[in-house]
């Protein structure tokens, strides 16, 4: 298998909506970010897959190590053998790489975030600089676009997070400021436990647990209107497969905005089919 294929094959076997979007893309354009989003995949991977700490540890030094010899004229590892011959058409920096692994850290460092500041620089690292490469991948000509493609960023990683409420939890993670969970009067131990502990009321966990995600997400909703109002109307037609997965993302969203309980007991997505064709009708309609 070369390294082209293989990152194909990467990205396609995570099933994430981005994938949809890159279908439309130009062959060199959507062979660049796919051998990013591989090298993204691959990365997360180390946080998901591997329950030890010191090996996880290791293995982003590894994926460090390997960034700064890629860019020295060696690349190893398949996802950035595919991503190297990229980097300079597009601009990706080996500070693009290093910044997602940094991202990464942060989740082996820490479980909780204080307050929303907090993770949003948890946010920066893991989506808003996936989003910042991803648009100059797609065609940016505006440098207004770059912050146009981090709030976007910022919008999808907060739609992540309320999707994995439950799955990340289990995990022994809770991404949802401890701040806005004392507003909402919801304990940790009760989403590690997806529900009331035993004897405690509940209907009341299910209230507060409503409230709690309906602000999270109408604050996810706003971040991508203020993210599309930042579009510069010269990108906007090389920025499509971006607006491509605003539309599946915030679909998504509203679906668990009304019932939010879902994030508890299962993982909601749209079907393919669901994704497709949302990303085609921004294609042929050119807006969300």
């Amino acid at each position: 298998m070369n390294p082209q294929d293989y990152a194909q094959q990467k990205a396609a076997a995570s099933g994430s909506s981005f994938y949809y979007a890159f279908l439309f893309l130009p062959p060199e354009r959507r062979a660049a970010i796919t051998a990013f989003y591989a090298f993204c995949r691959e990365v997360d991977d180390v946080v998901d897959e591997v329950s030890d700490l010191g090996v996880a540890q290791a293995k982003l030094a590894w994926w460090r190590q390997q960034v700064a010899q890629s860019f020295g004229g060696r690349a190893d590892h398949p996802a950035l053998q595919a991503l190297m011959p990229h980097t300079a058409t597009f601009g990706i920096e080996a500070r693009h790489l290093l910044a997602v692994i940094d991202g990464c850290q942060m989740d082996l460092d820490q479980s909780r975030y204080l307050d929303f500041a907090n993770l949003q620089q948890y946010c920066h690292l893991v989506a808003g600089i996936v989003g910042e490469v991803a648009a100059r991948i797609f065609g940016q000509t505006d440098p207004r676009t770059t912050d146009y493609a981090h709030k976007l960023g910022l919008a999808f990683q907060l739609t992540n997070i309320v999707r994995d409420v439950g799955e990340d939890a289990a995990r022994g993670r809770i991404y949802l400021p401890v701040n806005e969970l004392q507003r909402f009067d919801v304990k940790a131990h009760e989403l590690i436990k997806r529900g009331a502990a035993p004897g405690m009321d509940t209907a009341d966990f299910h209230r507060r647990f409503r409230e709690l995600m309906r602000f999270q997400c109408e604050r996810a909703l706003k971040t991508y209107d203020e993210a599309l109002g930042l579009l510069p109307e010269t990108d906007r037609r090389a920025q499509k497969p971006g607006l491509m997965m605003a539309s599946i993302y915030r679909t998504l969203l509203q679906e668990i905005a009304a019932d939010p309980l879902l994030v508890l007991t299962q993982r909601v997505s749209l079907t393919p089919l669901r994704k497709f064709w949302l990303a085609w009708k921004v294609q042929a309609l050119g807006r969300l």
